[in-house]
């Protein structure tokens, strides 16, 4: 009934954004940030308290576009998945 996804599809769909935009009323975050550590990218998430409240409207018209497109590419799997 499940399956693993990589951080970075989550982040692509506009997901995280999505979420975050609910996380900032709280003064949280899912922070998701690279780390150069030795040769080799780290991938580091997080939960995080934050002061900030929101996203400027340039971050926020492509977040609305992401998630826009991907329920687009992906109403049909969600909905015959509903059906379950």
């Amino acid at each position: 009934m499940t399956e693993r996804k990589k951080w970075e599809e989550f982040r692509d769909t506009g997901l995280l954004w999505f979420i975050n935009s609910i996380l900032h009323l709280f003064g949280w975050a899912i922070v998701y940030e690279f780390k150069v550590i030795g040769v080799e990218d780290k991938l580091i998430v997080y939960p995080a308290r934050v002061k900030f409240r929101g996203f400027d409207g340039k971050i926020n018209s492509e977040g609305y576009q992401k998630i826009s497109k991907w329920l687009a590419d992906n109403a049909d799997e969600l909905y015959e998945e509903s059906l379950l």
